[in-house]
């Protein structure tokens, strides 16, 4: 994987090749970022510049036969750790090494998803993955030998925080007397579950979250999402690419014309419109219903912080700057709270399986109620 592919992080980006050009390596590294951030793929593209034959100022070639191998993830000095269990196939003595083909087909698909996205790839089913004490062995041996080819053998372990301790006491061992040449790049979720010694014999690298911009972009440059429809799907994701991959699939509907719609019905007391509205929130199916709900959520959020100062408000389409700019008009500090706890309880509701119907023209009634005052 190279920087280039990697959207926006042009400070981590920075930061990563200057360590390098500058020959300050650290020999652990810790990438900390939450799901569906950019810590595996920004790990990734390190490693990959790090061994790069023909480096360029901003990023690896591309192009010379570490570059290649690194990009099908089968370069001899870059070695892999992750949680694993028994399978099907795997039936006794998990280890990662029996889970390369599997890992590669997964990272090589998408570097932004999840533990649970990986358990289901390798058929965990209910199984509970880690990286077993007799993984602490195989890790011995590994940096054990010399690199093959490159100036590093690199030992990238992602999610450390699922280490048995007898693994974890190893690995801080050998962080605490590093074999030569030898980097481990350590890919986190939660530093906290982290032994703390550990922690502090590495180089953390924070890696915030993807921007709502960032997922637009993303969105629009791989499925070819249209620009309010990724938006839509950036406010829901979070930050997070995989999540924001899965909701593609899972939004079928303007939940930006049917909030407006709502709002505009519910101010105006009516609730013959929002009778029929009901039917086509029932329509949507309860994945939509929830999303939709958590849609609505976070465009009160942006309402609020508007309310407070327009300056935190760093980006929205113009429809939806416009609603947000007048919308913040009726919504007061005896409001706010209500209102979202209103859709708070809609979204509850909906998850433990009420009537989509009545759960919908109940908050209508209540909204409408405290967006006039009445309440």
């Amino acid at each position: 994987m190279q920087f280039s592919q990697i959207i926006g992080h042009q400070e981590t980006k920075l930061l990563l090749r200057k360590s390098v050009q500058q020959n300050h390596v650290a020999h652990a590294q810790l990438f900390l970022g939450q799901e569906g951030s950019a810590n595996l793929a920004l790990a990734l593209a390190y490693a990959t510049y790090i061994n790069c034959e023909s480096k360029l100022p901003d990023d690896s070639c591309g192009t010379c036969g570490s570059c290649l191998k690194m990009n099908k993830l089968v370069h001899p000095d870059f070695n892999f750790v992750m949680p694993v269990t028994t399978t099907k196939n795997v039936s006794k003595e998990a280890l990662s090494q029996k889970f390369l083909t599997e890992w590669r087909q997964f990272i090589l698909a998408s570097p932004y998803q999840g533990f649970n996205d990986w358990m289901q790839h390798i058929g965990a089913e209910n199984k509970q993955g880690n990286i077993s004490k007799e993984e602490s062995r195989q890790l011995v041996k590994l940096v054990s030998l010399k690199a093959f080819e490159g100036d590093y053998k690199i030992v990238l372990i992602w999610l450390p925080e699922l280490m048995h301790p007898a693994a974890a006491n190893a690995l801080l061992k050998l962080l605490e007397e590093p074999p030569v040449k030898t980097l481990f790049l350590l890919v986190s979720q939660s530093a906290e579950k982290l032994l703390a010694t550990i922690t502090s014999r590495t180089q953390i690298m924070q890696v915030r979250s993807f921007t709502e911009e960032e997922v637009v972009t993303h969105l629009q440059q791989k499925y070819g999402a249209d620009e309010a429809t990724a938006y839509q799907i950036a406010q829901l994701a979070e930050g997070n690419l995989s999540a924001a991959a899965k909701l593609t699939s899972e939004i079928s509907s303007d939940y930006f014309s049917f909030f407006l719609d709502w709002m505009r019905h519910c101010y105006s007391h009516k609730y013959g419109e929002v009778i029929e509205m009901s039917d086509r929130f029932q329509a949507l199916g309860r994945e939509n219903q929830k999303n939709f709900l958590l849609y609505a959520l976070n465009l009160f959020r942006k309402v609020m912080l508007y309310g407070v100062d327009a300056s935190l408000i760093s980006y929205l389409p113009p429809a939806e700057l416009d609603f947000v700019q007048k919308f913040s008009k009726v919504i007061t500090e005896g409001n706010a709270g209500q209102l979202a706890e209103e859709l708070n309880q809609a979204h509850y509701h909906i998850e433990r399986n009420a009537n989509p119907k009545m759960v919908f023209v109940d908050s209508s009634i209540q909204m409408a109620g405290y967006l006039r005052g009445l309440i």
